[in-house]
């Protein structure tokens, strides 16, 4: 009876396989280019870093020894407290802004094809161009253009990447800037799927802005919302070339950040082992982040 039904189960996988086969056929470059460009790198680095390496040579096996030396470093929490305020700032600033210049275009009348442009104008300038503009505004002393309106009112000249405070924040509004236009393009094209009939009879029955903000709005946004959140969290976990053009990690490394240090391990100290350990450890957090992400997904889908 077993081997009965291991044979129809064979069977049946193959009629399954048959029928699909053109799909399989379309797919298979895809799922090789998958291998090719994001696990095998992702295999290597685990790999790598339980060795210790000359270069990309790996000459001696340490186990976990690289990841130790890691986690001990005395820069270490400091550099991921820092990652995580990054997160935060990017959260307070970076997440409300775009939503409510959304909420405000897609109730306007007019205008709606300029401001979309001028918004998104931003994204297609370089990121190191961007932070090099930024780093000019934010200059000490009379160079910088903040400082120069400051001098103009007559107030004085200010620490602004100087000041160990303001860094994070300060590198935040800068990414913001560059990436505001596609945050709120994705919010707009949520909004524009929103029921019209609702907005209608909300009109009619006198519900004001925030009564059709509260009651339609946000609960049709709440899943966008959700997702931008995320991919804003798993992109600012990740960031590096922003304190590397504006602030070079410091002052005393008060902006240095996890991908910061990663780059810092490979490129400027040639400590590759160490660098594939950080870079690992970066990843699993990525990974957890990305389970609760999911998680939170099904709760609200339910």
């Amino acid at each position: 009876m077993k081997s009965l039904e291991k044979k129809k189960q064979k069977r049946s996988a193959a009629m399954i396989f048959k029928k699909n086969i053109s799909g399989w056929v379309l797919i298979l470059p895809s799922v090789f280019l998958l291998f090719l460009i994001v696990w095998r790198p992702v295999g290597m680095a685990f790999y790598y870093s339980l060795f210790r390496l000359q270069g990309m040579k790996a000459v001696a096996f340490v186990g976990l020894r690289n990841f130790r030396d890691v986690i001990t470093d005395t820069a270490f929490l400091q550099t991921v407290g820092n990652t995580v305020k990054y997160v935060l700032w990017s959260l307070v600033i970076g997440m409300p802004i775009p939503f409510f210049a959304a909420v405000m275009i897609n109730e306007m009348v007019r205008g709606k094809g300029y401001f979309k442009f001028a918004m998104y104008l931003p994204v297609i300038v370089p990121t190191v161009a961007t932070c090099l503009i930024w780093k000019m505004l934010y200059l000490d002393g009379e160079g910088g253009l903040l400082n120069a309106l400051l001098y103009f009112v007559g107030i004085g000249p200010a620490n602004w990447l100087s000041n160990k405070t303001l860094t994070i924040p300060l590198v935040i509004i800068a990414s913001t800037w560059q990436g505001f236009g596609t945050t709120l393009i994705m919010y707009l094209a949520s909004l524009q799927s929103v029921d019209q009939n609702l907005y209608e009879a909300a009109r009619v029955d006198g519900t004001g802005f925030w009564g059709r903000f509260w009651h339609i709005l946000l609960p049709h946004m709440r899943g966008t919302i959700l997702l931008l959140a995320m991919r804003q969290i798993i992109g600012v976990f990740q960031i590096t070339e922003q304190p590397l053009v504006m602030t070079g990690g410091g002052p005393n490394g008060a902006s240095m950040s996890l991908g910061l240090t990663n780059y810092f391990y490979a490129f400027q100290y040639g400590q590759f082992d160490k660098s594939m350990a950080l870079g690992v450890i970066s990843f699993l957090f990525l990974i957890g982040l990305t389970f609760i992400y999911f998680k939170l997904d099904r709760k609200f889908s339910e």
